[in-house]
């Protein structure tokens, strides 16, 4: 996420007296470093526009603002904005850029996600259901494609409706997706502490329903699985995520180097490294990530749950936190390696199946084929042992591969860049909220 905080700076002119002499100071202030050093820690892009800079170099544009996910104004009056430099000392007529901002901030999923949640804390107080959905990032992603699916059915809706409708829709969905999953979510926690928000929701529930149908969950634990010999290593998932990323970015780079296509962009990321070296670096950097992701969510849990005790007893007595798929990794992670595998075999099948028939061309999104993989597999495990691990992969990876060939042409007037980067919900949510827009074109305003 990048932020632009715009302001909280000052000058300041201070003059001292030393018996009959005097002389003046001038000293530059920032009141933000704090704030800003939050923001860097948890992996935000902070960008500060200090308030002397903000006549000259606040964006003109919409495309400029565009830049930005989230613009803080702090401590900054209007004439900063209202008199640019070209204004000031030219008498030139500027774009008003307050006004730009504000419609900027109408068209943004950023009041779609503020307004939501607002909806989801009041819904969780009137139904009871217990889980406030804490996956910022996807909330905000939510927020989007909402946004884009509405404007994709109605083209010329109204900003303002198209908060408040989207508010609506992601409001509902935070409260009723924690809720749907938790039972499923209570086979693999042994408890209700935690709930589960992600929008892998769609696959880990077809996993969870269709998984006890493939297997013996006591029997045939994913976890509880002995491999023959050396295989036994695959056990302990930093091997097996090093091996398996690794072995995977060798065989898509060598495709490149060795095939027709044009080979700068594996060369240009391996850098100075040798192909085949940067493909086994990167796989190892990726399974160090999954480490640390894993311990750090042992110790976020070891928190939050305690510290959730303010809000279950003043805002929505009895609440819990609903957490990211990777809460679920500790439980099973062998399970989280083959419903990743099993995600991506079935992604590659279809992928070369609809090449070959001419229906559509469809890019493996590995991210996706990873977390909401590995998360289906979990949930497929906790009913269906190992086999449901591999069918709720399976089925995460078919999700993904007909999603994106449906829907991107569906979205090819707004954003169909959304499908290619998608969770399982977020086909299910589009392809709740488009027809709907199109039945209320009049309150859209379209």
């Amino acid at each position: 996420m990048k932020v632009l905080l715009v302001g909280e700076s000052w000058v300041s002119e201070a003059t001292h007296y030393k018996g009959f002499d005097s002389f003046t100071s001038v000293t530059f202030h920032s009141g933000a470093d704090w704030y800003n050093a939050a923001l860097r820690s948890k992996g935000m892009e902070v960008e500060q526009l200090y308030a002397h800079d903000v006549p000259a170099k606040f964006p003109f544009t919409k495309e400029g603002l565009d830049a930005y996910d989230v613009i803080v104004l702090s401590d900054i009056g209007t004439n900063s904005f209202l008199l640019p430099t070209e204004t000031w000392l030219q008498g030139k007529s500027m774009p008003n850029r307050l006004t730009l901002l504000a419609e900027w901030v109408k068209g943004g999923g950023a009041l779609i996600m503020a307004g939501g949640y607002l909806v989801h804390l009041i819904l969780g107080r009137i139904l009871r259901t217990k889980f406030v959905y804490l996956t910022g990032h996807l909330m905000y992603w939510i927020s989007v494609v909402i946004a884009v699916s509405v404007y994709q059915s109605v083209p010329g809706a109204n900003a303002v409706q198209v908060a408040l409708f989207g508010s609506v829709i992601a409001g509902i969905y935070w409260t009723v997706q924690p809720a749907i999953m938790q039972r499923f979510m209570k086979k693999i926690t042994g408890n209700n502490d935690v709930g589960f928000a992600h929008t892998s929701s769609l696959a880990c529930y077809l996993a969870s329903i269709f998984g006890k149908y493939v297997g013996d969950p006591k029997k045939e634990n994913a976890e509880s699985m002995k491999l023959p010999g050396w295989l036994g290593i695959f056990k302990d998932i930093n091997v097996s995520t090093s091996l398996v990323i690794s072995l995977i970015l060798l065989a898509s780079a060598a495709a490149v180097v060795i095939g027709p296509a044009d080979d700068a962009v594996v060369t240009g990321a391996a850098g100075s490294l040798a192909w085949p070296v940067w493909a086994v670096v990167t796989g190892l950097k990726f399974a160090a990530g999954i480490a640390v992701l894993l311990y750090g969510v042992r110790l976020f849990l070891a928190e939050v749950v305690p510290a959730f005790k303010g809000i279950s007893d003043r805002v929505l007595p009895g609440a819990k936190p609903a957490l990211d798929v990777p809460v679920v990794f500790s439980y099973a992670p062998t399970a989280v390696m083959i419903g990743f595998l099993s995600s991506t075999v079935v992604f590659l099948a279809f992928m070369l199946g609809f090449g070959a028939a001419g229906v559509a061309a469809i890019i493996p999104p590995m991210i996706m084929l990873f977390f909401p993989g590995g998360g289906a597999g979990v949930f497929g495990n906790a009913v269906g042992g190992w086999k449901g691990a591999v069918l709720g992969g399976a089925i995460n990876g078919a999700i993904l591969a007909v999603g994106q060939a449906l829907f991107y042409p569906a979205l090819s007037g707004t954003a169909p860049e959304v499908a290619t980067l998608a969770d399982p919900d977020w086909y299910l949510i589009s392809a709740i909220v488009m027809p709907i827009a199109d039945l209320l074109k009049s309150f859209f305003g379209g």
